[in-house]
């Protein structure tokens, strides 16, 4: 470390605070992270922040007297860390995970194989943690989410499409509105009658209860009890084995074993949520388009200014869901805005041509 640190350039020692601020900072974000969990989560949140005290060590030593007036960490560490303080833990895990695989330390001549896998490892950590959250939120975030891709794009091409025909403005705006209210009350019933249907699917694959009831006045020498358990995709053997212990009373569960009890509302969210969500976010959606027709604006200047604020809307809602799933978000967003786009563009057309033949 002594030879390291005499041999160092000015670069080096000002790449090693950096690195040293950044430790410090992603230490303190777990230690945060960490207070507002419970139980094994909150354990291993703070070994994770453990493994960041041990990088602190490692360019603290480097630095030695050289370490001088250490920052406070990137901007983007700052920033997540002040996130932490405000938004719920699927989003931060999520930001966390992504800001794991950014870590310099594989490439880095100065920090040590075991610095760049415990770096990896923590992205897989943090995946692991945001896949529980996410699984709790997948019904009502794609709800949400697609209800207000829905009401951006859907509205956006109806008053564009509407407008291109050559109408009043006042019929471009009655026009949203009835958009807004029709797409949002629909979008809401399909949601409520999706979630339901997956529901009870789930629920008729369940084993019944009346089944188990049964279990005292089965035959021990028949086979009949191993069979429920292979049509669950048991092997025969562990089929009939299993099915032994329930028939001498240490078990008294139709269920696969160590497959748990299937809960349809944890799987695929509850479908009043859903309907709820999807209702308000599409409705929140579709509304973006229509603002400046609400506040007087008419003509070329509405359009232009709900085609720029829709856009901003659908970058917005594909940066979330991209961190959401651990993808890139600009990526996601630039997706979304193309998508959104390309819909518009068609519907206009197709509003011009149809305004140019009934004109």
């Amino acid at each position: 470390m002594v030879e390291e640190r005499l041999n160092a350039t000015p670069t080096q020692v000002k790449r090693w605070r950096g690195l040293l601020a950044d430790e410090r900072a992603e230490a303190g974000f777990y230690r945060t992270l960490a207070a507002r969990h419970e139980g094994e989560d909150r354990e291993i949140l703070s070994a994770i922040a453990d493994a960041e005290e041990r990088h602190i060590s490692h360019w603290a030593d480097l630095l030695g007297d050289e370490a001088g007036e250490v920052g406070r960490g990137s901007y983007r560490l700052r920033l997540l860390g002040w996130l932490s303080r405000w938004f719920g833990s699927v989003f931060i895990l999520a930001l966390a995970q992504r800001a794991e695989t950014r870590s310099p330390y594989s490439v880095d001549p100065d920090a040590t194989p075991a610095m760049a896998a415990d770096e990896r490892v923590h992205e897989e950590v943090l995946r692991g943690l945001a896949a529980r959250g996410r699984a709790r939120v997948s019904g009502t975030f794609r709800a949400a989410v697609f209800g207000a891709n829905d009401g951006l794009v859907s509205n956006l091409a109806l008053i564009l499409g509407v407008s291109a025909g050559g109408v009043a403005p006042e019929v471009v705006l009655l026009t949203g509105i009835a958009g807004l209210l029709a797409g949002a009350l629909s979008m809401a019933a399909g949601e409520y009658i999706s979630i339901r249907s997956q529901r009870e699917l789930l629920e008729a694959s369940e084993p019944s209860s009346d089944a188990a009831r049964v279990l005292p006045d089965l035959d021990v020498d028949a086979n009949e009890l191993a069979l429920v358990y292979r049509a669950r995709g048991m092997p025969a053997a562990a089929a009939q084995a299993h099915a032994d212990e329930v028939l001498a009373g240490s078990s008294q569960s139709l269920e696969h074993p160590g497959g748990g009890e299937a809960n349809g509302e944890d799987i695929v969210g509850s479908a009043r949520g859903a309907a709820m969500w999807s209702f308000l976010s599409f409705g929140l959606g579709a509304m973006v388009p229509i603002l400046p027709f609400l506040f007087g604006l008419t003509g070329i200047a509405a359009l232009a200014l709900g085609i720029v604020l829709a856009g901003a809307a659908l970058l917005t809602t594909g940066a979330i869901s991209g961190i959401l799933s651990g993808g890139p978000p600009l990526l996601r967003g630039l997706r979304q805005l193309g998508i959104g786009a390309a819909a518009a563009l068609i519907t206009y057309l197709l509003g011009l041509a149809v305004g140019v033949t009934l004109g």
